[in-house]
């Protein structure tokens, strides 16, 4: 893996209307799926945990997160670095409010960009990949 890869685990949270979740850092423009940063020996879906927790106030059960691979694109805030996401999937029914460096929090319809200036791996990755898989699901 090269120095200029950023690994992270994110999520695709759904709720009970199927609109999906969008983050904001603080001193950011682009929104992009909730998760953050893996460290060292840590399993993908245990830093998510970790993530959501500390960002959205959010506490999952792991069991309940679907895998939904590995993706890549060019990070949204750190130029010339590439975000390699473990995407995961879960279907949430509580509140959340963000915390840490979390700014701004938006619920949209996961067939339209809500209006909003999304990350690249959002953007070209992710959202048409959860399209995909609703439009063969259905």
């Amino acid at each position: 893996m090269s120095p200029s890869t950023i690994r992270v685990a994110a999520a695709v949270l759904i709720d009970k209307n199927g609109q999906t979740l969008m983050v904001r850092k603080r001193g950011t423009l682009a929104f992009m799926q909730p998760g953050g940063k893996i460290d060292a020996g840590e399993q993908p879906v245990e830093a998510l945990a970790r993530e959501l927790h500390e960002e959205l106030n959010l506490r999952i059960d792991p069991a309940q997160a679907v895998y939904l691979g590995q993706f890549s694109a060019p990070a949204a805030n750190e130029p010339g670095f590439t975000v390699q996401a473990e995407m995961f999937q879960l279907r949430i029914d509580v509140a959340v409010t963000p915390a840490a460096e979390i700014e701004e929090i938006r619920w949209i319809d996961p067939m339209g960009d809500g209006g909003l200036h999304l990350a690249p791996l959002t953007r070209d990755v992710i959202l048409p990949f959860y399209r995909d898989s609703l439009a063969t699901a259905g």
